[in-house]
């Protein structure tokens, strides 16, 4: 019994088919850049990820009219500061001088960002101290 190579011919185009797929996703990612409050004027009307630290008086109930903070970079030397409002589940790690990741849009100057898209970076605690030496 000779089996017809048709078979393998399609099992082969298929897995390469997931293959191109994989790897066009690893490499183009969500789709959804990712922008530091110094740079999301460049963005605005986007849908982008916002990541920066959370400065200032956090205000307003996340689950009743929104909540509102302040973002500014993480790194380097900018202090272009964002304001953010939000609304949704609040991660139990939240606070001010903490890192945050929030999706949305700017509109008229102010982050308006989607419902349950905050995310807090994991505190530098975790991170290992640096040697002395």
């Amino acid at each position: 019994m000779k089996r017809s190579p048709a078979r393998l011919v399609i099992a082969l185009s298929v897995a390469a088919a997931l293959a191109v797929f994989i790897l066009y996703t690893s490499i183009a990612g969500a789709g959804t850049p990712q922008i530091q409050p110094s740079t999301l004027g460049q963005h605005a009307g986007e849908d982008v990820l916002l990541v920066g630290t959370v400065v200032g008086r956090v205000s307003g109930d996340a689950h009743a009219g929104g909540m509102r903070f302040v973002v500014k970079d993480d790194h380097g030397t900018s202090s272009t500061t964002v304001p953010v409002r939000y609304a949704g589940s609040v991660p139990d790690l939240f606070r001010t001088g903490r890192q945050v990741v929030v999706e949305g849009t700017l509109r008229n100057g102010t982050f308006v960002a989607k419902t349950d898209s905050l995310v807090t970076k994991c505190p530098s605690k975790y991170t290992p101290a640096k040697s002395k030496t």
